[in-house]
């Protein structure tokens, strides 16, 4: 190789090194100088860590402003993952302390619910001695604080628990439709009851802090942001005071229920739950709901224990969760008369006037020829619709669910049910709770349906002259919900309107002035002439009023002259169980403001289970109105015949 050709190869070189040394200033150039400020700002956003913290829910308050459910401060450790992080003997300090197992508070460290750059709760409603203790050994406890935080709180206990309903962590189903409003995962949402249909009103604005990090996530001081503003209050239709008059009630009759003895078997009622409604009938306000067996909803506030959901959802324990009020489906019993005899009278198959010859039993004759009887075989003698329902006749009403069935070219094959749906048995109430149940009211159509959807359930698709039998008195195939129940009968007793049921009453800003306000819902109106309603209005009275009415031995010693009742026993059979005791009722008589039920399972006669739980309200009520002075009784059991 010559020189000439070293040299030539050295000066190549020499211009690559050169070419490449450009390239690098002119890039670092270009990065210093001229994309400077864009690089700087994308720096500074990468650097912020957005934080938000959840707003404490607007109260719950009944329809007096008193307090069904709030927020309350509770003291709390909190934990700094960092430094925490790197001392892992400091939990095992703080186990010993408070108690909670080391493999726990990992847990709860752990939890991505909490952002990465605030301290996470590791321990909830400290005692106040052990939160001084960790400030005063600060030393023993780098990276752990004691704070105040606010958590959902039932004053008033499992008082309403139905109605309420509960709070819980956001699931993935509840979360996807629900990001686009803001909500993130680890958000406290309504599950149930109120909770669930006001939480867009309950819920608050969240804090939003922003703050500034390095890079690897530390924070270096805060950037701002906005705080947080709780929600608004919600006021409820339901009064405190009559609410508890009907679980205190409710839970007496089920109590003696259960110490009494079936009269046909020999055996204690079971008597596993029960029911009561009450009602404005003018306006369709639920002033009470309660549901027997119940459960406390401050058990969900933090998250409920496996051990603990298991266990309310044990068939053993008759299912406490479920709001049997709308939930439970019950046949109506003799309840349903009242669908009956509007069907009779409107159909011209019987006047106020007509009378049958009440022996005590009733034969079918025909291809499936069936006697059917009075409960207890009670004979009555010649009654008219008023005197039918005042005694519950049966047989008066099983003479006029076969007339219906003969003349069914003419008048249709359900038009007993026509009357009971346009009243709203079997179908929704539209009422502003969760989860509630439509029942049904059975007719041939809806028979041969029920045998094709589940023919093992529902062997025999047919309809008989029995089955029609069946329908008059509320048996049979045929299951409401007591607020079904009782929305029929205020429908009826206020001329014929039939409302929404509604358990909101307003929306309250934090000052107490009034956002929104729920406003009575019209569904439908049903024509009730006077030559229709006055027979059954005195029918009603009679129950109660009537030495021979099923109710009379119920209200016997109430104030009937100063607050008069009037009302319809029921007893529903059950197939493999004992009867279920219905009884709903309404005050005062004669301008009706409460419209009250009851449902008992499982507990024998209506007039001996549900009749004295429905009396006791009432007495509350009286109280409540100054009528009367004397404190509701304790429920007594009475012996009956419907």
């Amino acid at each position: 190789m010559t020189q000439d050709s070293s040299r030539l190869r050295l000066g190549v070189l020499g211009m690559v090194v050169l070419s490449l040394f450009c390239a690098l200033s002119a890039r670092l150039w270009y990065l210093q100088v001229l994309a400077s400020p864009t690089l700087a700002v994308e720096a500074q956003h990468n650097s912020v860590a957005v934080v938000y913290t959840e707003a404490p829910r607007g109260r719950i308050l009944d329809r007096n402003g008193k307090v069904l459910a709030d927020n309350r401060v509770v003291l709390a450790l909190v934990a700094n993952r960092e430094e925490v992080g790197k001392r892992p003997e400091v939990l095992d300090r703080l186990s010993a302390l408070i108690g909670v197992p080391v493999n726990v508070l990992n847990e709860r460290m752990a939890d991505e619910r909490y952002s990465l750059f605030k301290p996470v709760p590791v321990a909830v409603d400290v005692p106040k001695d052990k939160l001084i203790y960790v400030r005063e050994h600060q030393g023993d406890f780098p990276g752990i604080q004691g704070v105040q935080v606010t958590e959902r709180v039932y004053p008033h206990g499992a008082l309403a628990a139905h109605v309420l309903g509960t709070v819980g962590e956001i699931n993935d189903e509840e979360l996807g439709p629900r990001k686009a409003a803001g909500y993130k995962a680890g958000d406290t949402i309504g599950k149930s009851g109120i909770e669930l249909t006001y939480e867009t009103d309950l819920r608050g604005e969240p804090e939003i802090s922003k703050l500034e990090v390095d890079s690897v996530g530390r924070v270096q001081r805060s950037l701002g942001g906005q705080p947080a503003v709780q929600g608004n209050d919600v006021r409820l239709t339901i009064d405190l005071d009559i609410q508890r008059a009907a679980e205190d009630s409710l839970a007496q009759g089920i109590v003696l229920a259960r110490k009494s003895t079936d009269f046909l078997t020999g055996k204690p009622f079971l008597a596993p739950g029960g029911s009561v409604v009450v009602t404005d009938p003018r306006n369709g306000s639920v002033l009470a709901m309660a549901s027997n067996p119940a459960f406390n909803p401050n058990e969900f506030t933090n998250g409920i224990s496996v051990r603990r959901f298991a266990e309310l959802n044990d068939p053993a324990g008759h299912y406490p969760l479920n709001n049997r009020a709308i939930q439970g489906l019950y046949a109506p019993g003799s309840t349903f008369k009242l669908a009956t005899s509007i069907a009779g009278l409107r159909a011209g198959l019987i006047t106020p006037r007509d009378t049958y010859n009440d022996q005590g039993a009733y034969t079918v004759v025909g291809q499936r020829s069936a006697t059917f009887t009075n409960a207890r075989g009670a004979r009555n003698g010649l009654v008219d619709v008023a005197k039918a329902l005042t005694v519950s006749s049966d047989v008066f009403y099983y003479w006029l669910g076969e007339r219906f069935w003969d003349g069914r070219g003419s008048l249709g094959q359900a038009a007993i049910q026509d009357v009971g749906r346009s009243l709203g048995m079997g179908e929704y109430t539209d009422i502003d709770l969760p989860f509630e149940s439509n029942g049904r009211v059975s007719d041939p159509a809806g028979r041969q349906k029920l045998h094709k959807d589940n023919p093992e359930a529902f062997p025999y698709p047919e309809w008989y002259t029995g089955d029609n039998l069946n329908i008059a008195v509320g048996q049979g195939d045929t299951a409401i919900t007591p607020l079904q129940l009782t929305n029929a009968y205020a429908s009826f007793i206020n001329g014929g309107t039939v409302y929404a049921p509604h358990v909101g009453d307003a929306v309250l800003d934090r000052q107490g002035q009034e956002i929104r306000r729920v406003e009575a819902k019209v569904l439908r109106r049903v024509e009730i002439p006077a030559s229709i309603r006055e027979p059954l209005l005195a029918g009603f009275r009679g129950v109660v009023a009537d030495p021979l009415g099923t109710g009379f031995g119920v209200f016997s010693g109430f104030p009937l002259a100063a607050f008069p009742v009037a009302g319809k026993t029921g007893t529903a059979e059950v197939g493999g169980k004992q009867d279920t005791s219905l009884f709903t009722a309404y005050a005062p008589a004669d301008s009706p403001r409460y419209a009250v039920s009851a449902v008992l399972e499982e507990s024998g006669l209506g007039a001996s289970a549900a009749g004295p739980v429905v009396r006791r309200v009432f007495e509350a009520i009286a109280v409540k109105e100054g009528i009367s002075t004397a404190p509701p009784a304790d429920v007594n059991r009475v012996d009956g015949r419907d």
